[in-house]
């Protein structure tokens, strides 16, 4: 499991207030970890604020899964690095 996974699951956790086990890979934010609409902002401001940077409106349409969120982060971190 990465460091930036854990990151977002933890952000996911405290969030949502889902069980850190619900948070997987593959997990959906919205069908499967129930976020609405504030959910899903809230989220990407703190992935901003975590990670650094800014994720725009029509980047953040893209982020469906974990895995999605995991490997964006993952890519624009090693891109500024």
């Amino acid at each position: 499991m990465s460091e930036t996974f854990e990151k977002i699951r933890d952000i996911v956790v405290d969030l949502l207030g889902v069980e850190p086990e619900e948070v997987k890979p593959e997990s959906r934010f919205r069908e499967d970890l129930e976020a609405d609409s504030l959910d899903l902002v809230e989220l990407i401001m703190e992935f901003e604020e975590a990670f650094g940077g800014t994720i725009t409106d029509e980047e953040a349409r893209g982020i469906r899964t974990v895995q999605e969120a995991v490997e964006y982060i993952e890519q624009r971190l090693a891109s500024a690095a």
